[in-house]
């Protein structure tokens, strides 16, 4: 393994609250620490890093532009060590369980009901990172992961799969959409735009088989790289496009989509995958079960 090249790391603690406070005076009292004891720290660490990081102001010495950007990367860095601190800990700590979900299901199904979790269980930290791929960073620093089955890969044989819920294929349009081009019937649709995206690819021909229409040719297509560029697209009133429910159910609810015609169309299964070898925690069970639960009542409500 390649040498690590760090700075003292009580510097950079140092540093990083000095950077955020007014005065080195301000970071001194915060840390509990003398003016003289963060002064000569700070000098360490300019020493280390071959340039200045404060600079006068006045009476006041204060971070440099240079030195701020350099304090954020610390801070997110000491942020990370926390958390997994916490995880791997045995300490009665709120637990931080960190979430890989791709961006529709995150933003539009995941994040709308993360409160009701947080209302049931305050001791656990929901962490959610988004991604439209499955790289392997993502596959081994999360604890849970959702995605669209079927899952393709060798890989995916050293995780459990946990079904939430099948998405329902429909036709979804923006409300003033709908009554700007009076759509009415499904023959109507020749004189739109279809939006489409290229990660749901077929979904459009699987919805017009399922309504035996499979011969009808939209105006044009509008098309995106990502699905949830194209639902946002379709919001804005850019044409007509294929939605999954109960993954846009919540976009139904505040209005922002409707469903001009009531056919459907079976889509793919989201699942949660847990690590094989992973520790099954209570905050991870916990978790799971809740996915679950509402990954059943979504279909029901």
């Amino acid at each position: 393994m390649a040498q690590r090249h760090l700075p003292p790391l009580n510097a950079l603690r140092i540093f990083e609250t000095a950077a955020r406070a007014r005065s080195l005076s301000d970071a001194a009292r915060e840390l509990g620490l003398t003016h003289g004891a963060v002064s000569r720290q700070i000098q360490l660490l300019e020493d280390w890093l071959g340039q200045p990081l404060f600079q006068k102001h006045g009476q006041r010495s204060v971070a440099t532009e240079h030195a701020r950007a350099f304090a954020a990367e610390i801070s997110a860095a000491f942020d990370r060590i926390g958390d997994a601190a916490i995880r791997f800990g045995k300490t009665p700590q709120t637990r931080v369980l960190r979430i890989s979900a791709q961006t529709t299901f995150a933003v539009r199904w995941l994040i709308p009901r993360l409160q009701g979790f947080h209302e049931k269980h305050p001791d656990i930290e929901i962490a959610v990172a988004t991604s439209n791929s499955d790289d392997s960073t993502q596959r081994q620093r999360a604890d849970i992961l959702i995605r669209r089955a079927p899952l393709e890969g060798p890989e995916w044989r050293h995780f459990d799969a946990f079904p939430l819920f099948e998405e329902q294929l429909r036709l979804i349009a923006a409300p003033d959409f709908v009554a700007r081009t009076a759509l009415k019937q499904l023959d109507d649709l020749r004189q739109l735009s279809f939006v489409t995206s290229e990660t749901r690819v077929g979904e459009w021909e699987r919805w017009l088989e399922a309504l035996r229409i499979e011969d009808l040719r939209p105006a044009r297509f509008r098309r995106f790289d990502h699905y949830h560029v194209a639902v946002q697209a379709v919001i804005d009133g850019l044409g007509v496009g294929i939605g999954g429910f109960p993954t846009l159910g919540n976009e139904l609810a505040q209005g922002r989509l409707i469903t001009p015609f009531q056919g459907t169309a079976k889509g793919a299964t989201y699942v949660a995958l847990v690590p094989k070898d992973a520790d099954k925690t209570v905050a991870l069970q916990r978790f799971l079960a809740w996915l679950q639960a509402e990954g059943g009542n979504a279909l029901t409500s």
